[in-house]
């Protein structure tokens, strides 16, 4: 049973767009189950499919240019809906009869449009309205039987449609926060010309996955490796649901958690999960990271420590499973994860996976991945839809390594310490603010092996810089600092240079990502 049995599939032909995965989300958001494949795919494979629907993507190229990635054109006369963005709109007029020229004229940003005609694409659209463009050539005629619905200063065909043939598409990139009303554009396609049935809702995901999972386990038993972040308690929770106490969720406490973290992970999920094993491995790991200052050696040290924990809860919650028997592990794998590696269907057995630290190939196990189909934001709808604490499922995203990878020298309990406390300082203050929601993550880094000169009490210090790093993301495939106000960046530093006796300089990180990453190591 897969989610196409049971919704409409809208199918993202993906050109080499930076915003194939927004598409994917706002389709979802239209409430429309959707997928990503690569234009590289075969259009009788994408067929196969029985899409209600294809969104050929916007792209990097020019649809001339002897390189550049087309799609066969049989894809128009398929009788499958199709819409065209950007680059994808101009392969459909120029694969149609219309005609698409480079004009000389480039349109990059916010741009306005001059809705001509509203047909049904852009009823209700305002006459006048501003959206996001990126693209140098220009469709100057629109195939035969279509209506040309909008222009722009430079462009003669910014939107066209033929509604018998389920056929429409737009210049713009109305997937973009920055297009005014490209929600509402990307609605009428999909309700109204294409059909589509508005079923994929969270209540929908939980009860079809329940079923799944009860279907896959049979009467077995599996462990979920707990992070305490949202993916893996959400995926633990709809599990649970399926098969009750024969879960058991392992947390390790490996010693590098924020202030109080564990203590807020054991309260919140001792409430939700049956089986719950905590391990304190806090002596392990330290001890093994003892004299490491290299980065990528502190994450293979903390990745193979982990390797060493799961085995032993392995041992303790299966036994010898050999006589037969499956060990089922529930991993919190989401969409994008998926996508990244390439979007295949998954393997039975685990060889590396980041979500539980790379496990080796001679664990066993077969996989358990409820959220494998979904976004970060969806996958929060599903906690709170499963009635999970919001300390959870409105938890920052936080790396498996915990606060090693933000100490730039030797991990020790001592910087650990000093991290810890500045770290809290900058949640809190951020809570207080009222700005959770709005912050994607904010890393607070401490600078162990660099000391700058301070001056405190009339007395010259020689302590250590922090780095404040906050960050607005709706994936983490991109990143942009966050604008905090200053009031409230004053504040945080002024208390950690007067709370935290080791540090004596506060600094702010403005890198996007790219070409900077979220953490430091």
């Amino acid at each position: 049973m897969s989610e196409h049995d049971t919704h409409d599939l809208v199918l993202v032909v993906d050109f080499g767009a930076q915003y194939a995965q927004l598409i994917a989300r706002r389709v979802r958001e239209a409430r429309v189950y959707s997928e990503i494949v690569p234009h590289t795919m075969p259009v009788a494979e994408m067929l196969e499919r029985r899409p209600a629907a294809l969104i050929l993507s916007g792209g990097p190229s020019s649809v001339y240019a002897a390189e550049a990635p087309g799609i066969d054109d049989s894809v128009f006369t398929s009788g499958v809906p199709v819409f065209g963005m950007c680059y994808g709109f101009q392969l459909m007029a120029q694969g149609l009869g219309g005609a698409v020229s480079p004009t000389g004229a480039r349109e990059y940003g916010r741009t306005p449009v001059k809705v001509d005609r509203p047909g049904t694409l852009l009823a209700d659209v305002p006459p006048d309205h501003y959206v996001w463009m990126s693209h140098g050539d220009s469709v100057i005629a629109a195939p035969p039987g279509f209506d040309v619905l909008a222009s722009t200063r430079v462009t003669p065909v910014a939107a066209f449609e033929d509604t018998d043939r389920r056929l429409a598409g737009v210049q713009w990139h109305p997937e973009v926060l920055h297009t005014e009303h490209g929600q509402q554009v990307l609605e009428h396609f999909l309700h109204q010309i294409a059909g589509c049935r508005p079923t994929w809702t969270m209540v929908n995901i939980v009860d079809e996955q329940v079923a799944r999972i009860r279907e896959q386990i049979g009467k077995g038993r599996a462990i979920c490796a707990l992070s305490g972040g949202v993916d893996s308690a959400v995926a633990a929770a709809i599990v649970q649901r399926a098969i009750g106490d024969r879960l058991t969720c392992v947390y390790v406490d490996h010693g590098m958690m924020r202030a109080g973290e564990t203590e807020q992970v054991r309260r919140d999920f001792e409430a939700v999960f049956d089986t719950l094993d905590v391990v304190d491995a806090e002596d392990q790991f330290l001890g093994a990271l003892e004299g490491i200052h290299d980065p990528e050696e502190k994450r293979k040290i903390i990745g193979r420590e982990f390797i060493r924990t799961f085995e032993a809860a392995e041992t303790r919650v299966f036994g010898d499973v050999g006589a037969g028997g499956t060990a089922y592990l529930v991993q919190g794998t989401l969409y994008p994860d998926v996508v990244e590696s390439g979007g295949g269907a998954g393997t039975s057995n685990i060889k590396s996976h980041h979500n539980v630290g790379g496990l080796p190939d001679d664990l066993q196990f077969e996989l358990v991945e409820p959220l494998r189909t979904l976004f970060k934001d969806e996958v929060r709808q599903v906690g709170e839809q499963l009635g999970l604490p919001p300390t959870m499922v409105w938890r920052q995203p936080f790396p498996g390594p915990g606060l090693g990878i933000r100490i730039i020298g030797e991990v020790t309990r001592e910087r650990l310490d000093v991290l810890r406390a500045a770290d809290l300082i900058a949640r809190e203050e951020l809570t207080a603010a009222g700005l959770d929601r709005d912050i994607w993550q904010f890393p607070v880094v401490l600078l162990a092996d660099v000391r700058s000169v301070g001056v405190q009490g009339d007395g010259r210090t020689y302590g250590h810089p922090v780095v404040l790093r906050p960050v607005t993301s709706e994936d983490a495939m991109t990143a942009d600092w966050a604008r905090l106000p200053f009031d409230l960046l004053e504040k945080i530093s002024t208390r950690i240079t007067n709370e935290v006796a080791e540090v004596n300089r506060v600094t702010l990180d403005i890198t996007s990502k790219p070409p900077g990453t979220i953490e430091w190591e």
